[in-house]
Formats: structure tokens, sequence, C-alpha cells
């Protein structure tokens, strides 16, 4: 497999504090990676040394097949950036900001204008472009500097926690953003994100990290399907006959009733559904509806990390 970011041991300290502990990552290519992690957990100290803005205390990081500081100015030229903070001048139109960052990367003239073409139809921000950036919504400047990042083809582009601060709807309409950007051209995203639903929605493949170790990484959904433990929730008048018709069968893990529900925890329950429902018939149980859960990003985080991700 082809990596775009191979680290080795990468250990960052500030002073007597060590916000990346000897992290070993490989992003491969043309994928959506996420980092994973509460606030304070390394997250953006580990992007800004990938993106060599700041020196590695130890360790080393290949990014595009160069080396991070021995040959810096070329991982630049192939990266791009999207920073948590804003960093867009209100003074300036959407246009004039492509148009700059167009040249601060040493696009030619004579491509310029095909390029910022090209990132307008992606951005899909129509008239706004030739507006002052300081009459745009958080979710266009967004888009906006999203783009900005793509404006000198870079084969990575980084986003640093990008929907951070959004509401909710602004936030779904960036991810399916990121969505279409995936699918319409030839690029690896590394995100940084502490929301869970995000690097759900998003992610291919995610690296947990927390106190600056990266503890765990995998697919969203292969990290999910390790816990083997989903949840069948049944609501019936009859709970506490089917509590006493499932003590005794080997594929319950845990029962718990409450009220007119009760959850039993399995393995693989949509194969066990049938089976349940066809227990329950025998004693003409009625059952009012049955639910399947499959657990959750949070519960995986909480597994290997002992605390919820808001947690401080």
């Amino acid at each position: 497999m082809s990596y775009i970011i191979e680290t080795n041991d990468i250990t960052k300290d500030f002073n007597d504090f060590r916000a990346v502990d000897s992290i070993n990552l490989n992003v491969p290519r043309n994928t959506v990676y996420g980092i994973l992690g509460p606030n304070g957990a390394g997250k953006s100290t580990l992007i800004s040394m990938l993106c060599t803005i700041q020196t590695p205390t130890s360790g080393t990081a290949i990014v595009n097949g160069y080396d991070i500081v021995k040959e810096a100015n070329n991982v630049r030229k192939s990266i791009g950036i999207v920073f948590q903070t804003r960093a867009l001048d209100d003074i300036l139109t959407g246009r004039e900001h492509l148009e700059m960052h167009a040249a601060l990367y040493g696009v030619p003239k004579d491509l310029r204008q095909k390029r910022i073409d090209d990132v307008l139809e992606l951005i899909a921000l129509g008239k706004k472009i030739d507006e002052y950036t300081k009459n745009y919504s958080g979710g266009m400047k967004r888009r906006l500097e999203i783009g900005r990042g793509l404006i000198h083809h870079p084969k990575l582009l980084f986003l640093d926690e990008p929907t951070l601060g959004l509401d909710i709807q602004t936030r779904e309409s960036i991810w399916q953003y990121i969505e279409d950007l995936k699918s319409s051209i030839d690029i690896t995203i590394l995100l940084t994100t502490h929301y869970l639903e995000e690097a759900d929605s998003l992610c291919d493949e995610i690296a947990i990290i927390n106190n600056g170790e990266i503890i765990k990484t995998g697919s969203p959904k292969n990290l999910k399907s390790e816990l083997k433990a989903d949840t069948i929730t049944i609501v019936s008048s009859d709970v506490e006959e089917i509590e006493e018709l499932m003590k005794n069968q080997h594929f319950i893990q845990k029962i718990l009733l409450n009220d007119n529900e009760i959850k039993l925890s399995v393995e693989k329950g949509e194969n066990l559904i049938p089976k349940i429902v066809k227990i329950t018939e025998t004693k003409n149980i009625d059952i009012k509806s049955i639910e399947l859960k499959h657990p959750s990003l949070e519960e995986v985080f909480i597994k290997y990390t002992g605390r919820k991700i808001s947690d401080k």
C-alpha cells in the first residue's frame, strides 16, 4: 500500500510538557483520514509538525515522499492547509483571496484563471465570490478556505477541526462538501476533529489520540464491530417473561429491564432478531416494537481512553 504520510516515533515537547508522544502513523493515499481526540490531545500539534510549521523534538516524518525537516519546502509545495482559526482578510473578496493564494504558491500566470474557475465550481459560492468576505457566513468562509487550500493542486489537504464553531446545519453542509471533494478530485484529506459523528461520517480510517499518544487505529466500521456489543431493544407489556426466556440463551451477553422495555446485549444482532422473535412467539408474547442498535464511535472512544471525548 502507498502511504502519503509515514511517521516514526514523532515527538514534540514544550519545556516539560510532552504534547505528542512517539506517534507512528501511516496514512494511505486518496483517503479521508481522521485524527480523533478531545481538545488538548495533541491533534493540532501533530498537524503543525506534518505541515512543517513546528519542528519535532525527536522522531521523523515523511509527507508525500519528503522529509518534513530536511525537505520542508517540497512538503509545503505538495500540501494545502485549512487552519482551525479563521484566516481570511475581511477587506478582500473571495476571488481576491484565491488570486493572492495562487500567486503566493507560484501557480503560473497562464494557469491561474483556470485553477480559480475550477475551485469556484467546487466551492459553489456563486456571486458571493466577488463580495468582501466580511459579509460571508461561517460556512461560506470555511468553503472559501478549503477552496483556497486547493488552488495549487496539493496532493494532501490538512483540515484542522474544519467545522469547529459552526452550527449543525452548516456543519453538515461542510461534511457534504468534503464528501463531494473526495469523490471529484485525486487528493488525500487528513482532518482532525473532536466530533465523533464527523469522524464516523467522513473518514475511511481514523486514529484515536489521547494525551499525545495514538492508542487505536482502524476504519470506523471495524472499530465499532470490534466491541461485539449490539443492543436489541424490545418494547412489550410482557418484559418480565421475555427476561426469563432470555436468561438461558447462550447468545445473550447482558439484560437490562426498564418499565416496559428490555435491552439485550448481543453480538451480530441482525442475525439474532429473527431467533428472538421466534422464541417469544412460542409463548404468545406480544412485541410492540424491536430495535437494533450497533455500537457507537463514542463507545469505542470510551473503551480505549476510559472517558468521554467531551471530558476535560
